[in-house]
């Protein structure tokens, strides 16, 4: 298997290199539309001015031609929930422009990050990278590519792998049918933009998971560039190569990109490589007809440092948990992903899309066991868009299915001494889900749409146990050895909102919504009493917010407040981080998320240079509801304040420089019990650079340049003490540098 996805891998790269010296597009790529995003860039392009809005009757807007640009279109002119994502390139992949008018529908907190806020100032090594400056978003790297992931308070009784956000790479999903996921298959290199979607606002992937979803959309060969590369190194042993390439043959386009990436790590016994690449291939049948064919492969060798306890985590950040080296602890992992995409543009007001995805993924896992997991996945999706006057007023109209269904052969070895052992347990596990949705807007004024929606979601999880010589669990004897189990979720999630125009580039939103998340199996274990009844976990949450733009400043703005029940919970077991999944009664996460940039300064030395403040601000509140043990604790895990800073001066030649913080004002609890912190922090970083958007660019950064010692992430306890090995530590000083090349 690892023969194969290499080898997909290095002809992925091969083909990149070699039609970029013969690629002659017979067909011109269109011109980039300037709309505003709502993106925190660290390179920041000149705004678009925006005009006035024109006097017009709010029909609906129909798509535009996809062999070309429509004429007259200004998507700075247009109300911005009404403007219909127009297909200037691809029918099947919006681009960025398209992709954030089509986002902003949404009546709740949503971002599209494009790829020009992160590819060209950092080494794009992770999706912390990507992600930093998105508010209500806590993502911290631990080693290697692993990263802790949470939105507004999810997923946090899990630190090792994913859970509860659902990821996809252009809409086929990362994560296995029941939830499990991991980001070593994601290379933020790879992509045009990143599409966020917080907590119940992900309805149209029907998204099984508390916090929501975010996908990760790769270039077409209409908005790619014809070759592209990039050679990035830095401290800790790291270094990097990615090349792409892409265009436009007559009805064919194609997009194709592969990365090469190495590392020692900052702490013992994490190095690791990972060979990436990522394909895609459409045709256009018709003037209204487009498919368009994905390929996805990985092969990623990682070891693992460990958790260790705060005080080692704080005097000695560099060294790995004894036991990971002495097991020799490792994730390693290949993918195969294959998938089709097909959108039909039955007239004007009324699109099609539908598709089907292959996943074949391979998890070789030494640990506390030899974990030996072999993944299938497949499923399929439609959705069906309908944009019409419907009474002289605005109306969309929005119906879709998701079949994800897989199954895991589940192998687990004794690991002795990092080699494996004998058979200690196997089970062929199965997951489906099925979720279909529908969602209306209609325009009751001009400027203002009433959003209904509602999603139903069936979701299935069976255990066949089949090995029955199970070797005792804690030191009790297993009385019944077939851990055979099969459990059922149905589950209605309703949805309320609106959205209000103010004027082209500034909008209120507020909704009501209801989500639900099915347990995992490593939730869902059918070995253990308490763990067998898991109830699916569900949440009420009222938002409103507002997000728009102007010529030297932008926001995004968000509060909102989540009535949970049955949130996932560790139940303590030892004090090393496992634990037993439970279900808690009540609790509350509620927050604020505040991003956005301004331009402090403007012609300060030239003509049109300027010094722009990014920043991202969020406020988390995570708290027992009354428990009757905890009563109103906070919830461990992450930090009750987060801030991401960074002030950039901009010259209008190109270059950039400027410093900026990652800031954790307060330490956070790693226990239920809150009886144990982590510290709080401030790490201090600078880069300097050049991107013009020209074939060139470069920049150095620095991160921690303190040398801050500092807690990156936790795994939680019932109730902890200075003997619990719960924390990740953070990198120390770094030193990155990287150039890019593109024509």
């Amino acid at each position: 298997m690892r023969c194969s996805v290499h080898a997909a891998v290095t002809a992925a790269v091969f083909l990149g290199l070699s039609t970029a010296e013969t690629n002659a597009q017979s067909t011109t790529k269109p011109d980039n539309i300037d709309l505003p995003p709502i993106v925190v860039e660290q390179v920041e392009p000149k705004p678009a001015s925006l005009a006035t809005k024109p006097a017009q009757s709010k029909q609906a807007v129909s798509a535009a031609s996809p062999a070309s640009k429509p004429a007259d279109v200004s998507l700075s002119n247009m109300p911005l929930a009404l403007t219909v994502g127009q297909r200037s390139g691809s029918l099947t992949v919006p681009n960025t422009v398209e992709a954030t008018a089509e986002i902003q529908r949404t009546p709740g907190a949503v971002e599209v990050v494009s790829d020009k806020a992160y590819k060209a100032s950092t080494p794009s090594a992770t999706i912390k990278d990507a992600l930093d400056y998105v508010p209500g978003v806590f993502v911290q790297p631990k080693w290697g590519d692993d990263t802790r992931l949470s939105i507004r308070g999810s997923g946090l009784s899990r630190n090792f792998h994913l859970r509860g956000v659902q990821l996809y790479m252009d809409g086929i999903p990362i994560n296995t049918a029941d939830g499990y996921g991991d980001f070593q298959e994601i290379d933020p290199t790879a992509y045009r933009y990143i599409e966020v979607f917080k907590g119940a606002n992900a309805l149209r992937f029907g998204a099984n998971s508390l916090g929501g979803a975010i996908n990760f959309v790769m270039p077409t060969g209409y908005d790619a560039d014809r070759f592209g590369a990039r050679v990035d190194v830095g401290s800790f042993g790291f270094r990097k190569f990615a090349t792409g390439s892409g265009g436009v043959y007559g009805a064919a386009d194609y997009f194709i990109t592969g990365t090469w990436q190495e590392q020692d790590g900052y702490r013992e016994h994490s190095d690791g490589e990972s060979v990436r690449g990522s394909a895609n291939v459409g045709y256009r049948l018709s003037s209204n007809v487009e498919t368009r064919f994905y390929l996805n492969a990985n092969d990623v060798e990682q070891r693992i440092p460990g958790s260790v306890t705060r005080t080692a985590a704080l005097s000695d950040p560099k060294a790995a948990a004894a036991n990971n080296i002495l097991q020799d602890y490792q994730r390693n992992i290949e993918t195969v992903r294959l998938a089709n995409k097909t959108s039909v543009r039955l007239d004007d007001n009324t699109t099609v899309e539908f598709g089907a995805f292959y996943v074949d993924r391979k998890l070789d896992h030494p640990i506390y066991q030899w974990l030996d997991y072999a993944y299938q996945d497949a499923g399929g999706f439609v959705r069906a868009v309908d944009a019409r006057e419907i009474g002289g007023h605005a109306n969309r109209f929005i119906f879709g299915v998701n079949i994800h269904g897989g199954e895991l052969d589940n192998k687990q070895f004794a690991n002795i001494g990092g080699q494996k052992g004998a058979l200690l347990s196997s089970s062929l596990d199965e997951s489906l889900n099925v979720s279909t949705y529908v969602e209306n807007t209609f325009y009751a004024l001009p400027d203002v749409g009433l959003v209904t929606g509602l999603q139903y979601l069936h979701a299935k999880r069976e255990r066949r146990d089949r090995f029955f010589s199970d070797p005792p669990s804690w030191g009790v004897p297993d009385a019944n050895p077939d851990d055979s189990g099969v459990r059922t979720y149905d589950l209605l999630s309703p949805k309320v909102g609106i959205l209000w125009d103010v004027d082209p580039g500034w909008q209120f939103f507020a909704n009501v919504s209801r989500s639900a998340e099915a347990p995992s199996f490593g939730e869902n274990s059918f070995t253990s009493a308490a763990a067998s009844n898991i109830e699916a976990q569900r949440a009420t949450t009222f938002e409103i917010g507002t997000r728009g733009r102007r010529e030297d400043y932008r926001w995004d703005f968000a509060i909102y407040r989540m009535n949970i029940d049955n949130e996932f919970q560790c139940l303590e077991t030892g004090n090393t981080g496992s634990c037993t999944q439970v279900n808690l009664d009540k609790t509350i996460h509620q927050g604020v998320e505040l991003g956005g940039g301004a331009a402090l300064l403007k012609s300060a030395f030239v003509h049109r240079d300027r010094l722009w403040l990014n920043a991202a601000y969020t406020f988390n509140d995570f708290r027992f509801d009354d428990d009757p043990v905890f009563g109103n604790n906070e919830l461990p895990g992450a930090p009750r304040h987060f801030v991401r800073a960074e002030l950039l001066y901009q010259h209008p030649s190109g270059f950039y420089v400027g410093p900026n913080v990652e800031w954790v004002p307060e330490a956070y609890y790693a226990d239920s019990a809150n009886s144990l912190e982590t510290k709080a922090y401030a790490l201090l970083g600078a880069k300097i650079g050049f991107d013009d958007g020209g074939p060139i660019s470069a920049y150095i950064e620095g991160r921690n340049l303190t040398d801050e010692t500092y807690i990156a992430s936790t795994s939680i306890a019932t109730r902890a003490d200075a003997s619990s090995a719960l924390f990740e530590p953070g990198n120390g000083r770094a030193i990155y540098a990287g150039v890019q090349v593109k024509w």
